[in-house]
């Protein structure tokens, strides 16, 4: 069968309510007044890779739960507008959102509503059959239920990446992406010792690279058994928002991979998309695009 997508993102798909707050963490009072305004849009983890790889020239398609709602219609509203392939199973719980708290530093904090989604919940496996035979690669976010996903994408043959995000180690509930995923991206940001997690994982998994970000320190590449450095790279812009660096992280190395590059370069293509994503307010969704990481990549080669 023709594989006629480059990337089959799973899951991830929701609506974050961003506030920006005078500052991290914000001290009790009875009320603050919020002269930005409160702004609710489309994109969670998911949809900021996929928009991210959209955005680099790769053609993605994007599956998950969503519920018929006014969250719903602005998850749908986006992809359409950017072109991006989406496969929607209706959920009755609700479409997933989040609310973000946005410090003047650009740290953010994030409360997840959980009540969206149910144990029960599952994927079609029809579905995910018949996109993932249609694919090159699959990114699958740790949003439920991708996990019951994993099995079926590897008998198709495709290889896989994960987020792990802010995994400690030892939560089981990440295992088995950790353990299943050809490259497994995460951040050091609750780890307490990151090079024997990362050493874990490519022991224990499939993991041909594993790399770990750790914001302004940089990142951290595990391959061939060999831990690297990956220095960050100078925004082009100030800093306003740390929402989706992770992801664009992710969408530019997962671009430099299917396009055969070195894991080296690809590490610098996501630590310069990463570095752009910042300075991106967190009431938007946009993402660098392929001749600006082409073009940032060549400065940096200088």
């Amino acid at each position: 069968m023709s594989r006629n997508t480059d990337v089959l993102v799973l899951g991830g798909a929701g609506v974050d309510t961003i506030v920006q707050v005078p500052e991290l963490p914000l001290p009790y009072a009875d009320s603050y007044m919020i002269e930005s305004g409160v702004h609710t849009r489309a994109g969670q983890t998911g949809d900021f890779v996929a928009l991210g790889l959209t955005a680099l020239g790769l053609r993605v398609h994007h599956l998950d739960l969503l519920g018929d709602d006014s969250e719903g219609d602005l998850v749908r509203a986006l992809h359409e507008e950017r072109g991006i392939g989406l496969t929607a199973v209706p959920q009755p719980l609700g479409t997933k959102r989040a609310v973000n708290l946005v410090g003047p530093d650009g740290r953010r904090l994030s409360l997840y509503d959980i009540s969206r989604s149910a144990p029960e919940d599952r994927f079609p496996e029809d579905t995910v059959r018949a996109l993932a035979a249609a694919c090159r690669h699959a990114h699958v976010s740790i949003t439920h239920p991708c996990a019951d996903t994993l099995p079926l994408l590897r008998e198709s043959g495709v290889t896989i990446s994960t987020d792990l995000h802010n995994w400690d180690g030892e939560n089981p509930y990440h295992e088995p992406f950790a353990l299943a995923a050809d490259l497994v991206f995460l951040s050091t940001t609750a780890l307490a010792d990151r090079e024997k997690v990362m050493r874990r994982i490519a022991r224990e998994g499939r993991a041909r690279a594993v790399v770990a970000t750790a914001g302004a320190e940089g990142a951290y590449l595990l391959a061939d058994d060999e831990l690297t450095h990956v220095p960050t790279v100078t925004p082009p812009a100030p800093v306003v928002d740390s929402n989706g660096a992770g992801d664009a992280f992710a969408a530019a190395f997962l671009y430099g991979h299917l396009s055969g590059e070195p894991l080296a370069r690809c590490a610098e293509y996501g630590a310069i998309a990463g570095a752009h994503a910042c300075t991106v307010p967190a009431t938007r969704a946009d993402a660098i695009s392929r001749d600006g990481l082409l073009a940032e990549a060549r400065r940096n080669a200088r």
